[in-house]
Parts: C-alpha cells; sequence; structure tokens
C-alpha cells in the first residue's frame, strides 16, 4: 500500500534533547470505522487519493458483521410504491422521502455492484435471487447470505479494500476529537493501542463509526460502540437530529451471561417463526413493525411477571432452520436449545440507532469537509423506526454518495 505521509514533530526528552517523534499523518480522506460504509466509500473514492481508515478495535468488532437478516432490494419497478409505503409506516410517517426515494432507485445498482464485487447472495435452484420477507414487508425482497449477510457482505468489502495501494487500514486507534481550522473540517485527533495521541489530518473525514449500543445494558451492538461520532459532531456543534430514536428489537435470545445479546433475526418470523406466551398460546403478530412487535412482548412479559417469552420454529420447514438459519441453529445450540424441537426464551434489546450526525442529501454535515454515513448518520431514511433490512443497503447507498461528493467538491474548488 502507499504510504500516508508522516510529519515529524519534535519531542523534548527528559534529558533536554529533542528527538523528532510521528505525530500527526497527512492523507487526502480520513475514514473513521471499517464496516460497510466505511468501506464501500473508501472503494468508491478514486485511487488517486492517499485514504487512511481507522477502526476502535480489530476489524472483526464492527456491527456491520453481526447482520444476519438480509439486504433488500427493488425487484422490479412495481415494488418501488410498496417498498417505499413499508418504510415510511414502519418510521412513523417521519422518514425524509427523498432520502428514502434515493434509496429504493439505487438499490439494484449497489446489488450488482456487491456481486461484481464477489458477495454471494442465496439463489434458488433456477438460479434467481432467492428472496425472503421480513415483518413490515409487504412482500419478499430481502436478499441473503443464510443468516450472516452482514458477515459475507463486509468481508468481501473488506478483501477489496485491501487490494488497494492508496489505503491504509489501521486496527486499535480510537478517535478522541475533531480537528477544526478555519471553520471547516480538516481530520482527527486520536490514540493508538499503546496511548499515542495521533493527529490524522486530511482535507475530509468520513465518520462512519456505527450506534450506541455500548451505552446499553442490554444490546445486540458490540460493546466497543458507543457513539463517538455523535459525541464528537455535537462538541464542535455539528447538529445531530433525533438521538432519541432508539430501535429495540424483538428477539435476542435470553440468557443470564454478561455480554452482547444474540440476535435471532428478523428472517425468522419472516419464515414462520411465531411467538409463544407461557402457556403455548400465540400473543401477537409477528410481522408487525419491530416497536409494535416490542411493546406486544413487554406487554406479555409484564403481564406473566416473567423475563422473556418464547419463540418457535414448529412451523418452519427444518431444512429452512438447518439451512438459511444454519448460523443461529449453531448458537441456540451452544446454549443448550434445538430450534428444531423446542421453543427458544426471547427478549427485546437495544439492536439499532435512528437518529444520529444530521446528514444532506449527499452525507455532508453541517461542518464543511466531514461527512457522516452508517448508523452514526440521520439522513432520514429510517424515521422514527427503521424497517427490517434497510440499513446495510442505506448504509452503502449514502456512503457512496460521500465519496462521490468529495470527489464532485474537490474539482469544483
Amino acid at each position: 500500500m502507499a504510504s500516508t505521509a508522516v510529519v515529524e514533530r519534535p519531542a523534548q526528552m527528559a534529558d533536554g534533547a529533542v528527538a523528532p517523534q510521528p505525530r500527526a499523518l497527512v492523507s487526502d480522506v480520513v475514514i473513521v470505522g471499517c464496516g460497510v460504509a466505511g468501506l464501500y466509500s473508501a472503494l468508491n473514492l478514486p485511487r488517486g487519493l492517499r485514504v487512511t481508515m481507522i477502526c476502535k478495535e480489530d476489524l472483526e468488532s464492527c456491527d456491520s458483521m453481526l447482520a444476519q437478516g438480509g439486504i433488500c432490494v427493488m425487484r422490479d419497478p412495481d415494488d418501488y410504491d410498496s417498498w417505499f409505503d413499508d418504510t415510511m409506516r414502519a418510521g412513523h410517517g417521519e422518514c425524509r422521502a427523498q432520502s428514502v426515494d434515493t434509496m429504493i432507485w439505487s438499490s439494484r445498482d449497489v446489488i450488482r455492484d456487491l456481486v461484481r464485487l464477489g458477495v454471494d447472495f442465496d439463489r434458488t435452484p433456477e438460479g434467481g435471487f432467492d428472496y425472503t420477507r421480513e415483518g413490515a414487508h409487504s412482500r419478499p425482497r430481502i436478499l441473503h447470505h443464510a443468516d450472516v449477510t452482514g458477515k459475507e457482505i463486509t468481508t468481501k468489502l473488506l478483501a477489496q479494500v485491501r487490494r488497494l495501494d492508496n489505503v491504509e487500514i489501521h486496527e486499535h486507534v480510537c478517535m478522541d476529537d475533531l480537528l477544526v481550522e478555519g471553520g471547516s473540517c480538516v481530520g482527527i485527533v486520536a490514540h493508538d493501542a499503546r496511548g499515542r495521541r495521533l493527529e490524522l489530518r486530511a482535507r475530509d473525514v468520513i465518520l462512519a463509526t456505527g450506534g450506541i449500543g455500548g451505552l446499553y445494558e442490554r444490546s445486540t451492538n458490540f460493546p466497543c460502540l458507543t457513539g463517538d461520532g455523535c459525541r464528537v459532531a455535537a462538541a464542535h456543534g455539528v447538529a445531530l437530529d433525533h438521538m432519541d430514536y432508539v430501535q429495540i428489537h424483538p428477539t435476542s435470545l435470553y440468557t443470564e451471561k454478561p455480554g452482547r445479546a444474540f440476535l435471532i433475526s428478523e428472517s425468522c418470523r419472516g419464515e414462520g417463526a411465531i411467538l409463544l406466551n407461557a402457556a403455548g398460546e400465540r400473543f401477537c403478530d409477528e410481522l408487525q413493525p419491530r416497536d409494535v412487535v416490542s411493546k406486544a412482548i413487554y406487554d406479555q412479559m409484564e403481564r406473566e411477571g416473567s423475563h422473556y417469552v418464547r419463540l418457535s420454529f414448529e412451523l418452519v420447514p427444518e431444512d429452512v432452520i438447518c439451512g438459511h438459519f444454519a448460523h443461529i441453529w449453531q448458537r441456540c445450540l451452544e446454549e443448550g436449545y434445538d430450534i428444531r424441537r423446542e421453543p427458544i426464551p426471547v427478549v427485546p434489546a437495544q439492536h439499532y440507532l435512528m437518529g444520529g450526525i444530521h446528514v444532506g442529501a449527499n452525507s455532508q454535515t453541517t461542518l464543511p469537509h466531514l461527512y457522516a454515513a452508517g448508523e452514526t448518520s440521520c439522513n432520514g431514511v429510517h424515521g422514527a423506526n427503521r424497517l427490517a433490512s434497510n440499513s446495510l443497503l442505506e448504509s452503502l447507498v449514502f456512503s457512496r454518495l460521500a465519496a462521490r461528493d468529495i470527489v464532485r467538491e474537490r474539482h469544483a474548488a
């Protein structure tokens, strides 16, 4: 890979001597975060730009790796209206219509690009895409790779980024602050695993730092996701939107063990899994929007005085369990449950932030030369409640728009 320029700054030694110490890395674009939003923005930047990417932990510890259900795509032009309506309805009418329109019309091109980059979506015996359905969707429009779609997309994008000579990736580097000069963002301040302070300077910065699950006692997110992007942006007066719009996922595997909650994908309910109370009775429509189903579960738990409800796969064919949901099946077996034979205990958990750093149509924030994409941003696609499997697509669509706007502004300068 091409080396990012290193600026040497003198450091005072204990004996009074001055020794050079690398303090500032200079590149064209700094990308904070190595999930799908960060990786796809890097892939869409010109190869002539020097790009520095950092991630707070290791490359595996990003929520994009955890996405189970899939990624939405407009199956045909007739699907536009129903998908638009499904998204607006799930978001309680608070979605930004322009952003939803952009996401839907961009979907087929993004999926074609993912396939070109090596992403392997499940296919039917005839060779076409195997679409599935999740809660609040009026028809099947979700592509998947078994129940590890996020890992499939993220690892394939990462492999492509690692081939780029113009991109450097630094793991275990944590952002502490933005560098702002003359009213514009000119980089970030960070520290590495040894606690050394770093200045990463660039003409443009893209924040793709993920969500806030690490701030919650029970979350499906990695603990390292603590809203860093929103925090540093707010400290510089960058506008935020709807930070109280936090989505609770209806079904995580109940356990008394500490640590990240294991998600039971909504696609399980899309394929026929049903929610049962302590008496073994079905108590709600499982394919309603996530906030509605979560409330029904909380109400049922309160009536019973219980810590969980049950999710039964009795209506899901065994070949679907062992194929489409193989990862979930194996994880439940590790906890002592065979979903082919018995219901599993599930409970809602914090899952996603619909609010975040306010961005415009091209993912630009209110601070010049600062962009945000993915869960840390709020472009209005999700409204007050995210429609299932819109998030991976939204992250890809709007990170690409950020990259394109950076190029456009450079040419206009």
